[in-house]
């Protein structure tokens, strides 16, 4: 098989946010990506200005109005009833994202491998850290939800971002990295991972012994 031909092979946006940096995470959260066998292609270190923060959370309408009604579902199954527009209710989250990612320095990259985005989602776990699975990035150093987030009226600090499907991964990289920042190079333990004749090839020299 080859590996860039795969329609299971991607590549996908990580930002640790600017909580993440700040509390001394951004390596802990790179080993786990590394150690899973996913390939970094691209890294920067940027503090977000107003344009990068708004190209990155761009919504439309429709996503807009998804956004809103997952919002009033929450509330409504917390007992609260929010009556406000979806469209305007998303609009209020979407401004309080974009003063988070402007609030200091993220470090962006791109990783790639098979099923990466799914992989990827995995192990950063759920939006609200009180919901995340044990042994994800989100609930293993975060203790913020979003019961604590909407008692403040600000976003959740859940350290790390990552794209949620493929076209999504496509516009959010082209915000923080252009094409020629992405590395194309091998790692040694792609060879296990990937290459179709690694079985034959150490059987064969297990015959030679």
């Amino acid at each position: 098989m080859d590996k860039k031909k795969s329609v299971n092979y991607e590549r996908t946006l990580v930002l640790v946010k600017p909580d993440g940096v700040q509390r001394g995470l951004t390596g802990e959260i790179l080993s786990r990506f590394e150690r899973k066998g996913l390939k970094i292609v691209a890294m920067k270190m940027v503090w977000p200005t107003a344009k990068q923060a708004k190209e990155h959370y761009f919504w439309s309408d429709e996503e807009k109005r998804g956004n809103g009604e997952r919002t009033i579902a929450a509330y409504a199954e917390r007992g609260i009833e929010i009556k406000e527009d979806p469209i305007k209710l998303a609009e209020k989250t979407q401004a309080k994202l974009f003063q988070y990612l402007e609030a200091g320095p993220i470090v962006a990259f791109v990783i790639e491998g098979a099923h990466a985005i799914a992989h990827v989602r995995k192990l950063v776990g759920s939006g609200n850290p009180l919901q995340a699975d044990v042994g994800t990035i989100r609930a293993d150093f975060t203790i913020d939800s979003y019961i604590l987030a909407d008692e403040d009226e600000r976003i959740t600090r859940n350290l790390i971002h990552a794209s949620g499907n493929v076209s999504e991964a496509e516009r959010e990289m082209k915000v923080w990295f252009t094409e020629k920042e992405m590395v194309d190079y091998d790692l040694a333990i792609e060879k296990i991972l990937y290459d179709t004749e690694w079985e034959k090839v150490r059987g064969d020299l297990t015959k030679k012994d």
